[in-house]
């Protein structure tokens, strides 16, 4: 665990802020950190900026610790451990088609900016939220070279009314070869579920983040273990490839709480 600085933040939107440290945190795009501020409790968070000097945590505000957390000042400190958990894939020759729905475009930018350094790499970069006042990464995503930004929004005050998914069905059915697509989608756990059947549908590669409540991060507590696998996905996870998630039963269904009580979705 190491107490670092908060060097930096920005107002991404009235519930969102990303929070900025400088320290060499080595992630790759899809793992997380774990974050504690004392007396108040420990938390996941994705990684959405790493570049070697720097990372970045985008944060929603939910909750007793994102409330301390928006109140805290450059110069503050909080206790951050990690990157712990599996990424996404980040190689050469693909056309990654990116799924985020909501602060899931956290991770995902971070992808789309790491795979950059690869050849022959091209982006379809899609982003869902119920607004366009509570769209993520909108200017980021456009500085990215060879990258296509889709937007779509529940109200349609931006880009295509509807979901998100809509637009990857679209996509998909134009292109002819299917082998160099690889999908990633990060976001609302329904949204995903839709998005691992449409990639079934037309048998392409599909990387997903599944959210799990999370204790320890390291497989111990087996707070985060999935029903009838029983694997953890603070360790077999949160990334898992399209032949992991088609056996994940609870997927789209229901996830458990701290209690272990189960939630339907």
């Amino acid at each position: 665990m190491n107490f670092l600085k908060i060097t930096k933040i920005e107002i991404e939107n009235p519930s969102v802020k990303t929070f900025y440290f400088n320290h060499k945190l080595n992630s790759s795009p899809g793992q997380f950190v774990m974050l504690w501020i004392p007396g108040i409790d420990q938390k996941p968070f994705s990684i959405a900026y790493d570049d070697g000097q720097m990372f970045g945590l985008t944060i929603f505000k939910r909750g007793p610790l994102t409330n301390k957390l928006f109140e805290m000042q450059i110069g503050d400190r909080v206790g951050i451990s990690g990157p712990y958990g599996t990424s996404f894939t980040v190689a050469s020759d693909r056309h990654y088609i990116m799924v985020a729905g909501g602060y899931g475009a956290a991770p995902l930018g971070h992808l789309s900016e790491q795979v950059q350094q690869y050849n022959n790499v091209t982006i379809d970069f899609l982003i869902g939220s119920r607004s366009k006042d509570l769209l993520l990464f909108e200017e980021r995503i456009k500085k990215i070279p060879n990258t296509q930004l889709h937007i779509a929004t529940d109200d349609g005050s931006k880009g295509h009314k509807g979901y998100v998914t809509d637009l990857l069905e679209n996509i998909i059915r134009e292109i002819r070869d299917k082998k160099s697509v690889v999908v990633v989608t990060c976001g609302p756990e329904l949204m995903e579920k839709k998005v691992l059947d449409i990639c079934n549908q037309y048998n392409v590669d599909c990387e997903v983040s599944i959210e799990r409540y999370m204790k320890c991060g390291v497989g111990v507590c087996g707070q985060c273990a999935i029903d009838d696998l029983g694997i953890c996905m603070c360790t077999e996870g949160p990334v898992v490839k399209r032949e992991l998630a088609n056996k994940i039963v609870e997927l789209g269904k229901y996830h458990r709480d701290k209690s272990g009580a189960i939630i339907n979705l």
